[in-house]
């Protein structure tokens, strides 16, 4: 019986990177994409290319009913698609802050939503949220995007719980910095929202620190948080959580023994660190 997977935010990154090892290891996949266009690469090696929005409620029923449409089954849903709005917290639209939440956790949400009958009925499957190591703790500049990954963890922990009984796993993967658009996409946020605000010099050197930081050796592949992924899915106990890559298990580290005060002293000095 052919096994169905459904990963959102596909056309690039761990998405995509998760697309193929699913691929590899047998699995039917759809790969879902705002921008439909950029998973003709995914179509060629046999996925299912799907337009799919996250802002969009028919756009989401549709992408799970094809998905699904063949086999009446759903054993694998990947939610990865997400972005970073950054800038001072009052520099920051509410428009764009809810527009955050409307990918990062909403539109995720109602993937859950669809997926978790069809998972409850076969008693089995897994449901994988692709979190951050930045859902454990904050920084300068981003909490528009850390509120949203700390919401997914409480949303991910509750839906654990209740899908248990069922069969289903709830699973989180939590990278740290990975090379991909991700960091590219935060900065040009950051500086049109704060640039030549009252925080401009501040957010200048965490832009530099961004800059730095995608020029080291900290990042992670999105094919190592692709192989975390996998290894989760074909675990027959998962864990709940799986901080991978990105200097994520060292900053969690420090995060739990640090008090709030070292640790924002900590942070914001990593944020102030270049420029």
């Amino acid at each position: 019986m052919s096994r169905t997977a459904l990963i959102s935010g596909a056309s690039s990154g761990i998405g995509a990177a998760t697309a193929l090892a699913l691929l590899e290891a047998g699995y039917e996949v759809f790969a879902g994409a705002r921008r439909a266009e950029r998973l003709a690469p995914l179509a060629a090696r046999g996925a299912g290319p799907l337009h799919l929005d996250l802002t969009e409620e028919p756009s989401i029923a549709a992408a799970v009913e094809t998905a699904t449409a063949r086999s009446g089954r759903l054993d694998v849903l990947v939610n990865n698609a997400g972005y970073a709005v950054c800038g001072a917290l009052e520099d920051v639209p509410l428009a764009e802050a809810r527009r955050q939440f409307e990918v990062n956790l909403f539109g995720l949400a109602r993937l859950c939503q669809l997926a978790a009958p069809l998972m409850r009925g076969q008693r089995s499957g897994k449901i994988v949220n692709v979190s951050s190591m930045g859902g454990k703790f904050g920084e300068p500049f981003a909490a528009w995007y850390h509120a949203s990954k700390y919401a997914l963890e409480g949303l991910s922990d509750c839906l654990r719980i209740e899908l248990a009984p069922f069969g289903v796993d709830v699973i989180l993967v939590e990278p740290g910095t990975i090379r991909t658009e991700f960091a590219a996409h935060a900065k040009e946020s950051l500086l049109a929202a704060s640039g030549a605000s009252a925080y401009a010099n501040y957010v200048r050197r965490h832009a530099a620190m961004l800059d730095r930081g995608e020029a080291s050796r900290v990042p992670t592949s999105p094919e190592g948080v692709a192989r975390t992924i996998v290894k989760a899915i074909s675990a027959r106990r998962p864990n709940a959580r799986y901080p991978t890559g990105g200097a994520a298990r060292s900053m969690l580290f420090l995060r739990a023994v640090l008090t709030d005060r070292m640790f924002d002293r900590l942070m914001w000095r990593i944020s102030q660190s270049f420029g």
